[in-house]
């Protein structure tokens, strides 16, 4: 069988986790096979994934070959597949635009990015001579220029893009409109965590919500110490991360909250946690008889992994689509790995649905 042939934008944590996942489960079975949603997408394994082609900016991955890239710093996360095969896909020079904060700079070079010298590749011409089918966005929180700009070059190339970070693309109604036109799938925007303080935060909404208890108030602060946390201490870069979760929470709830009395994003950088994410999750509400009973939770992660096991689905169905002819974005992948997609269903509805997509009973 082909492999599914992929390009990423980014060579960080998210990458070096999807990376060692791939040959992770290369000479496992389903029956052994753990942290998996899926073992088998269609006729596709987690090991049918192919890196063709890679994308960033700093001096310590441009040029590298992936296998050494996934683990050169700032990258933190754990390492569970140390066993990578030398790969002969170096890492290309990306196109730097609003990908790297300013106020990273301030950091120690250990922890922070540092861009290469190297002039940007060209991106469209890479892709296409790579063969590769999906382009994966890794870009850091803020990336609005950065973002649009590789989803263009996926559309000029004629590749689907999986978009993993909170910029909207794929839920944009312009956007979403162009991929459709040239008959190319997207999935997106921004990528939950199997199981991450939004999907968490979403359970225990609709729980509230199905039990007849009224949700009065709830917050959930997140800290971290990768580069992502970093770059989220530039609040002005957090506009649609914010939206995008506090939407997901909001989503599963019949009558939305008071932006007042809903508070979710980003808190603040440690930088001893590394690609550990902890999760403090308050919620508060009142029972039969009006009487007030509330939640408190405290949900450690590493974030990295976390993300990857929703991503390999992404990838799958993406392919499948790709092999049905199917364009624009498709909801029902999308609402099951991503905080903001096009369409915000429950989860109990987006694991159905993607499940109909894989048996073909559902168009998109």
């Amino acid at each position: 069988m082909d492999k599914i042939k992929i390009a990423i934008v980014g060579m960080g944590n998210c990458a070096s986790s999807l990376i060692q996942g791939i040959h992770y489960y290369k000479n496992k079975d389903e029956k052994d096979a753990i942290g998996l949603m899926h073992w088998k997408i269609g006729d596709y394994e987690p090991s049918d994934i192919e890196v063709v082609a890679a994308f960033d900016v700093d001096k310590r991955k441009v040029g590298k070959t992936i296998d050494e890239a996934i683990f050169a710093k700032p990258n933190c996360t754990t390492i569970f597949q140390e066993n990578i095969p030398k790969s002969s896909v170096k890492v290309s020079m990306g196109n730097v635009l609003d990908g790297v904060a300013p106020h990273m700079e301030d950091f120690e070079d250990e922890y922070t990015f540092i861009v290469s010298a190297e002039e940007s590749s060209d991106i469209v011409e890479v892709l296409k001579d790579s063969g590769a089918e999906i382009l994966l966005n890794y870009l850091p929180v803020g990336s609005e220029k950065a973002a649009r700009f590789y989803a263009q070059c996926a559309l000029d190339a004629g590749v689907a893009f999986i978009n993993c970070m909170p910029v909207f693309i794929v839920s944009d109604n312009e956007w979403e409109a162009k991929f459709r036109e040239k008959g190319i799938p997207a999935v997106g925007d921004d990528i939950k965590a199997q199981i991450g303080a939004t999907i968490t935060h979403r359970t225990l909404a609709n729980l509230f919500e199905e039990r007849g208890v009224k949700l009065d108030h709830t917050y959930q602060i997140n800290t971290g110490g990768n580069t992502d946390f970093i770059n989220m201490l530039s609040r002005e870069r957090l506009d649609s991360k914010k939206e995008s979760k506090t939407e997901a929470v909001q989503s599963v709830l019949a009558d939305r909250m008071d932006p007042h009395d809903i508070h979710i994003g980003p808190s603040d950088y440690v930088p001893w946690q590394k690609d550990n994410k902890l999760c403090f999750l308050r919620m508060e509400g009142k029972t039969f008889g009006d009487v007030p009973m509330n939640i408190e939770l405290r949900l450690s992660v590493e974030d990295s992994p976390n993300s990857a096991g929703c991503v390999i689905d992404a990838i799958r169905c993406c392919k499948l689509a790709i092999g049905r002819g199917i364009g624009g974005k498709l909801t029902s992948i999308s609402s099951y790995t991503m905080k903001h997609p096009p369409e915000q269903f429950t989860d109990d509805e987006a694991y159905k649905k993607v499940n109909d997509f894989i048996d073909g009973t559902l168009e998109r």
